[in-house]
């Protein structure tokens, strides 16, 4: 009866720690902006906070009325969970569509677990969510988690102002 009480006391001790949200439990930490800069151009995804979200996309507290992008390029903000199943099968297309745009776009993640308020004052409700924000224009949200064909379509259109072309050739 003691070994079940000790291993019950272990397995409920883990499962603590692992729902904690601890940075180097779920895989993410903070990063600094020229990281996120470096980082990006090099073809990855990377996860910001509130505070580096405001230095890279939008600084709602020095702008609250009015959106002013703070970026050099395009990007798209994933707003995210760890337990949200979508967000977790949409990660490798992000990794992937990052890695593909490099030097045209940046991707970011943002965790809506760590970051409430900015995850309120987006009006993000259901995740994935996904922010393009083109320059010189407002953002566009999308929900689900798209198949990357279709994100491929909309950062060529939104982000890179690319329309396809649809006629057929003879």
């Amino acid at each position: 009866m003691k070994r079940v009480v000790f291993l019950f006391g272990l397995l409920v001790m883990f499962s603590m720690n692992a729902c904690s949200g601890n940075p180097s439990v779920s895989g993410t930490s903070a990063v600094t902006k020229k990281t996120a800069i470096e980082e990006t151009s090099q073809g990855k995804v990377v996860h910001l906070d509130q505070a580096v979200f405001r230095e890279l996309v939008w600084d709602y507290k020095k702008n609250s009325s009015a959106w002013v992008f703070e970026g050099d390029m395009p990007v798209i903000v994933d707003f995210y969970a760890d337990w949200c199943r979508p967000c977790r099968s949409l990660a490798p297309t992000m990794d992937e569509l990052a890695m593909e745009y490099k030097g045209k776009i940046r991707i970011y993640k943002v965790n809506t677990d760590d970051n409430k308020e900015l995850s309120g004052l987006m009006g993000i409700s259901s995740i994935p969510a996904l922010l393009f924000v083109p320059q010189g224009t407002k953002p566009n949200f999308s929900l689900g988690a798209l198949p990357k064909d279709r994100l491929k379509s909309m950062i060529d259109e939104i982000l890179l102002k690319q329309k396809k072309n649809n006629t057929k050739q003879n």
